[in-house]
């Protein structure tokens, strides 16, 4: 085998491009926000040129959408890994609020700054196509919610929508809280109030 041969074997593949952007945008966007993050700061941290972007997404609002799509994917294999643990209906509700605070104990570069796709939505105006990227994970979380609810009361179909409803605005609202507060302790409490309400239900 020549030297030639010997590094080809040897060398790591670099990643593809659209990868190494998304990872970039992924770090960039949730520490200093979309409107704060240039195309130029995503290209270099991905070490690829800025055609390369625009050979992969349209636009910076593409990279963006993508990027939500991403997250929630991201929340979606935490929820997934909790969801294998579970062992009955009420754990499969706390394991909701579990991959919450999984989330929010991820290792960020500049800290935990709370949900990244309701950062993102802030940034983003009405009608925008990330909005309702991320529209849709909220509403699947509670849809997530109230299909465990309904196996854990089983007799009680008309009311697990509103309680549904109820839990995934508690989750919100800690996840707001523990953005602000830089760590997942009001996810972990709002888990602690959820698993008393449903073990009196």
């Amino acid at each position: 085998m020549t030297a030639k041969q010997t590094a080809a074997v040897t060398r790591p593949s670099r990643r593809p491009a659209r990868e190494a952007l998304l990872e970039a945008a992924a770090r960039r966007f949730y520490a200093h926000g979309l409107t704060g993050t240039g195309i130029d700061t995503i290209t270099a941290e991905a070490g690829v040129a800025k055609k390369s972007l625009y050979n992969n997404f349209a636009s910076k609002a593409d990279l963006v959408t993508a990027y939500l799509y991403a997250r929630h994917e991201e929340w979606l294999a935490l929820y997934r890994a909790r969801l294998e643990k579970a062992a009955t209906p009420q754990d499969r509700v706390l394991a909701v609020f579990d991959a919450y605070a999984d989330h929010a104990d991820l290792a960020y570069e500049h800290g935990f700054r709370g949900c990244g796709l309701l950062n993102a939505a802030a940034e983003l105006p009405a009608g925008d196509p990330g909005r309702a990227v991320v529209r849709r994970h909220k509403e699947e979380v509670e849809a997530l919610l109230a299909e465990h609810l309904a196996e854990l009361l089983p007799d009680a179909a008309g009311h697990t929508a509103p309680l549904a409803q109820h839990l995934a605005f508690l989750l919100e609202g800690s996840m707001v809280r523990a953005g602000l507060e830089g760590d997942h302790r009001c996810v972990l409490e709002a888990r602690r109030i959820a698993a008393t309400m449903i073990g009196t239900l």
